[in-house]
């Protein structure tokens, strides 16, 4: 009687194990245990994975430092500055255009050089002797020509003295304005030839005109020493000279 017992619980036993084997073999077939892990680790790994996308391709906020990454524009609009120092350059180039304008043909225009427009100045000389210097300045706004050579008369004499023909410059001589011109005037002989001399106290100067044929304009009265200056009949002029030098050497 016992051992039927026994068997019998031998028996349930098995049976229960067998149960319970069953049901463990029903679990691993329905393969959820498994499946719920690898979810769970996929469902990590998908969870992880999209940040780096997240950070790549999001846009940045506007805060960040990210936002102000276009330096690169700052950068061109600083080269805009330099295209606007390019166009302050073609404004220096109009400035230095503008500051010397050209004058008006009027003004520019030579005339001739006559009395109202110029000084004369008559220097008595010690070397050469018995000669005397006249300078001629011109004060006006224009060049001007002097043409020839000048026309001189002593105190209260009639006719002029001739002119020295070989002090004939190459070009007629130009004035700008504050220039000066020269002529130089042999008063006497410096061996006593010379005949009919006498004592002069006032000297008046006429300009000549291009034809030279005679004077124009108004003359010049410059002053003589109180003393006045010796003439005689062999009194001359030469033409006038650019250079003081040019007419000492006659």
């Amino acid at each position: 009687m016992s051992s039927l017992r026994t068997s019998r619980t031998r028996l349930v036993a098995a049976a229960a194990t067998a149960v319970l084997a069953t049901l463990s073999l029903s679990a691993c077939s329905d393969g959820t245990g498994t499946q719920d892990e690898g979810s769970g680790s996929s469902t990590s790994s998908s969870s992880a994975a999209p940040s780096p996308t997240t950070a790549s391709n999001s846009p940045a906020p506007s805060g960040s430092s990210a936002g102000k990454a276009p330096s690169a524009a700052t950068g061109s609009s600083g080269a805009g500055s330099a295209g606007g120092a390019g166009s302050a350059g073609g404004a220096t180039t109009t400035t230095a255009r503008t500051s010397a304008p050209k004058a008006p043909a009027a003004s520019g225009k030579p005339v001739t050089c006559e009395g109202s427009t110029t000084k004369t100045v008559a220097a008595p000389l010690t070397r050469p002797v018995n000669h005397m210097l006249l300078s001629v300045t011109n004060t006006g706004s224009k060049s001007c020509y002097l043409y020839g050579y000048p026309a001189v008369r002593f105190g209260d004499a009639q006719a002029v003295p001739p002119v020295i023909e070989d002090s004939q410059p190459q070009a007629v001589v130009t004035l700008n304005p504050g220039e000066s011109g020269y002529a130089s005037v042999n008063l006497s002989a410096t061996d006593g030839s010379g005949a009919n001399g006498y004592t002069a106290k006032s000297l008046a100067v006429y300009f000549q005109g291009r034809s030279g044929n005679g004077s124009v304009g108004a003359g010049a009265h410059p002053s003589l020493p109180a003393k006045g200056v010796y003439v005689d009949d062999s009194l001359k002029v030469t033409y006038w000279q650019q250079s003081m030098d040019d007419a000492v050497s006659w």
